[in-house]
């Protein structure tokens, strides 16, 4: 299997659970730089269960959410009343 970087997991494998082996791991940021990816799916307990044994050959792995899709829209509408002398 290829190590592939972390922009091409996130471009291919949109809002799925990542199972990742051998992860390069930027130690100052704690990101995931690029990994082998063993299993993806949407849904986290699949990718547990079922990636789970391809985890044995590995020394380290990743599991993670690639969202794409914002969670929250954030539309900040301020209004501000001033008092009116009349």
């Amino acid at each position: 299997m290829n190590t592939i970087s972390i922009n091409d997991i996130k471009q291919n494998y949109p809002n799925e659970w990542i199972l990742l082996g051998d992860p390069e791991i930027d130690e100052k940021s704690q990101t995931i730089l690029s990994g082998i990816v063993l299993y993806h799916s949407p849904d986290k307990k699949e990718v547990s269960y079922l990636g789970k044994p391809m985890t044995s050959e590995y020394d380290k792995t990743a599991l993670f959410f690639n969202r794409v899709t914002p969670r929250y829209k954030r539309n900040i509408i301020a209004s501000l009343f001033y008092p009116i002398n009349k």
